[in-house]
């Protein structure tokens, strides 16, 4: 498992204006082609009296789905640049649908190509996107005395905490990056002359939003 995607956590819209032409992205987050066409319909009926509703998404594991479409306008010159904003920013599982509103002024192909790429940047702007890094929960069970030595492991090391219960001993549960796992297991147990118990999940993905732990 590798650190390689950016996901679409959370949708937002933005809007430009060129030559008169309104042009508006909405984004979405999809994981299949199912929810991403029934956020392209329901966009559709959204701006229904829009001249040009054109999209583009990459869903599915990796990535590995992608369509885009210009809906009526010069072939290439909208659904594929707004599938190259998204291929170049790295974001997957995202689906965005630019409405356009004509406002009487030909663009030409390049500045038709121009106005979509920098309506779904605007839009990119207004969305929540998170970082898909592979990692593995660890249950960290230390006596009262070792909490401290592992909290200030934790915090020197940047690793996201999620939970911490007070018992008869203290469990506490991390998630840490997989490239990172063994010499943070290997550190825990130095600086605890193994008193720590440690038990590691299996592999999985997950991301930050504002600090939380968030499965991807």
């Amino acid at each position: 498992m590798a650190s390689v995607d950016r996901i679409l956590w959370k949708g937002g819209e933005g809007e430009i204006v060129e030559k008169k032409s309104r042009f508006i992205a909405t984004t979405m987050p999809a994981a299949t082609e199912e929810e991403a066409a029934a956020f392209i319909e329901q966009t559709r009926k959204r701006y229904w009296d829009a001249r040009h509703n054109c999209y583009a998404y990459v869903v599915g594991e990796q990535g590995k789905i992608m369509k885009c479409s210009d809906d009526g306008e010069p072939a290439q010159t909208a659904g594929r640049p707004m599938l190259d904003v998204l291929l170049g920013e790295g974001i997957r599982s995202a689906c965005v649908v630019v409405t356009r509103y004509f406002g009487g002024i030909l663009l030409g192909t390049g500045g038709l190509v121009r106005a979509y790429s920098a309506a779904v940047k605007e839009g990119l702007k207004n969305s929540r996107i998170l970082e898909r890094t592979a990692g593995r929960k660890m249950c960290i069970l230390t006596d009262y005395s070792g909490m401290g030595k592992i909290r200030y492991m934790i915090g020197k090391n940047e690793i996201p905490l999620m939970d911490i219960r007070y018992e008869e001993q203290v469990e506490i549960t991390v998630m840490v990056p997989e490239e990172r796992a063994a010499r943070f297991t290997e550190e825990i147990t130095e600086a605890t002359g193994g008193r720590a118990r440690i038990h590691a999940g299996e592999p999985e993905y997950f991301g930050l939003d504002d600090g939380r732990v968030v499965p991807l």
